[in-house]
């Protein structure tokens, strides 16, 4: 691929100098109502957003379980400001020194507490999901190709609460402007050719998006299309929101607990999937790295390279697949993925500036909107690379 510059967070103005100096400000005032941290913990986090914004990057306390490999990760950086840094690398640092801050790794009362806990919680308990399961009670009666479609629309806009089963189902809700790439023929020609092979779906989110995902997990085991799907996760709680074992035992209590009868099937045949190896839930270090998927370790990569396919899911697994950099949007997706060891498919709403794969028309058409498109969330892609 050509070369395109690395996305940082030090010029005023841009999206990603808005994540450390607006979203970060206000994610800090949320983390530190939602628990009743004491003045120690509370103290770190407001340094911690200090340095963040107008300081230089600091390593890890040396005791910190894992501060050989940070410093490995950061070996060049530490002493520079934070926003020279990638904004990739900086933003996963930013969430790591905030598990440190609120005593996430240390031992004490707070070891082991997830500071986005409340937040998982309240979205996943809410009433609202009850209505979006409900929802899945008409899905069998719909043509195949028309569930499929409502199962992948779901996973797909997960993350926009204004969407649900309900109205993928109907398939309505989106239009094909919001819709910037359209693979989905490309991914389910592929699973339909790997004839039963094993999947792997890298998470993004938890609660009330990870539910869409077990459904169309559900879907690829029930339908023959997948004989193993490996789910991965995260290893500590990352960026707000993202799955974690913990979010998915939650999850799964979610469906199987639903009125919807349909729901609770899903979610019993999920569990039972979970005990008989046929859904295998796996996570590793390297899903916390500030680093894109063009370096994965030797061993996740055996991992993945033995799939029919591999999905990944949402905006950091986009920005870690193709790299977080300002790449010209016309830029093939097949020549930005060509690392990955799988054949690969991407199912992102768009919430962050780096975006590949999209056709001249539909880039000259964005971009004189004079909206920030890239970061708004309101649109979306569905992009594939099937051969390896």
């Amino acid at each position: 691929m050509p070369h395109a510059p690395e996305i940082r967070s030090n010029v005023p103005g841009t999206f990603a100098w808005s994540v450390f100096h607006e979203r970060h400000p206000a994610l800090v005032r949320q983390v530190l109502d939602a628990l009743p941290y004491g003045p120690t913990e509370r103290a770190a986090v407001e340094r911690l957003l200090a340095e963040s914004t107008t300081g230089v990057l600091e390593p890890l306390p040396a005791d910190a379980p894992d501060a050989a490999q940070w410093l490995r990760w950061g070996d060049g950086r530490w002493g520079e400001p934070w926003g020279e840094a990638p904004f990739l690398w900086a933003e996963s640092y930013f969430y790591r020194r905030l598990l440190d801050a609120t005593g996430y790794f240390r031992p004490g009362a707070w070891h082991g507490v997830d500071p986005f806990a409340p937040f998982k919680a309240t979205e996943l308990g809410g009433t609202a999901v009850d209505g979006e399961l409900a929802a899945l009670d008409g899905l069998d009666a719909l043509p195949h190709d028309r569930r499929a479609h409502a199962l992948l629309s779901s996973a797909l806009w997960g993350n926009r609460a204004d969407l649900s089963f309900r109205i993928t189902a109907r398939a309505a809700g989106t239009t094909p402007s919001d819709l910037l790439a359209d693979d989905s023929a490309l991914l389910w020609a592929a699973l339909e050719r790997a004839d039963g092979g094993r999947v792997c779906v890298v998470a993004d989110n938890a609660g009330r998006e990870l539910l869409p995902d077990l459904v169309l997990i559900d879907h690829l085991l029930a339908r023959g299309l997948a004989s193993q799907v490996g789910l991965y996760v995260k290893p500590q709680p990352y960026f707000v929101s993202d799955a974690t074992m913990t979010d998915v035992l939650a999850a799964l209590d979610r469906l199987r607990t639903a009125p919807s009868r349909a729901a609770s099937d899903i979610g019993e045949r999920l569990w039972r999937a979970m005990g008989d190896g046929t859904l295998v839930v796996r996570t590793h270090p390297f899903f916390c790295a500030p680093l894109p998927y063009h370096v994965l370790p030797a061993d996740l990569r055996a991992e993945f390279a033995g799939a029919a396919l591999t999905i990944l899911k949402g905006d950091l697994n986009y920005r870690r697949l193709v790299g977080d950099r300002l790449w010209p949007p016309t830029t093939p997706f097949t020549d930005a993925t060509e690392h990955f060891p799988s054949p690969v498919a991407a199912l992102r709403t768009l919430k962050s500036d780096v975006v590949v794969g999209l056709d001249p028309a539909t880039l000259t058409r964005l971009d004189t909107t004079g909206t920030p498109w890239r970061t708004t969330g309101h649109h979306a892609v569905i992009q594939v690379t099937a051969h390896r």
